[in-house]
């Protein structure tokens, strides 16, 4: 829809991602804003964090906490909302896998989320952890949820209309970029 941008805000842990989507989302709406969490806090230091998030968003905002049909959330939000903030899209596909979602299964659940940000009737800014910079995991799940999270962030970032990668607590938009595929020189330069 014209006039309705959705954002995709990437980064490692502690980068700064969360901060800078709550910033855009509070620059984008006063009020009627939605914080969609798809956290399970399942230990004393998970509840902590929620409880840290909770405190610094204040009373303008409205959670739902929905970790795995959260294109159901959003259909039925964006009625009501100005904004909606997805954090995070790395713990939904943690949550898709722990209920042995294969990989199907998960990009069957990402067409799901595409064709609700494309219904949405607000502005949809959704959160996600780069995971692919770090080493090779150990195990097969870890290997797999890495895969999965580096698929799931490049058909998001498509999607969306804004790509913001926090590095340092520094966001650096990379979506529109300005560099486009076949367009660097043979010396590595823009042209």
């Amino acid at each position: 829809m014209t006039g309705i941008k959705h954002i995709l805000v990437l980064g490692g842990c502690r980068s700064g991602k969360s901060g800078f989507a709550k910033q855009a989302a509070d620059h984008m709406a006063r009020d009627k804003k939605i914080y969609l969490a798809t956290s399970v806090p399942t230990d004393r230091e998970m509840k902590e964090r929620v409880k840290h998030h909770q405190e610094d968003r204040g009373p303008d905002w409205a959670t739902i906490e929905e970790p795995i049909r959260i294109h159901e959330t959003i259909d039925r939000a964006c009625v009501q909302a100005k904004v909606i903030l997805v954090d995070c899209l790395t713990l939904w596909v943690s949550n898709l896998l722990l209920q042995e979602t294969n990989e199907a299964g998960i990009m069957a659940a990402v067409d799901r989320l595409m064709d609700a940000l494309n219904r949405s009737t607000c502005p949809v800014i959704l959160v996600s952890n780069e995971v692919g910079y770090g080493i090779v995991p150990e195990n097969s799940l870890a290997r797999q949820f890495r895969d999965m999270a580096g698929l799931v962030n490049q058909r998001v970032a498509r999607a969306v209309d804004e790509v913001v990668v926090s590095m340092a607590g520094i966001p650096v938009r990379i979506k529109p970029n300005p560099i486009q595929p076949g367009r660097i020189s043979g010396n590595g330069e823009p042209q």
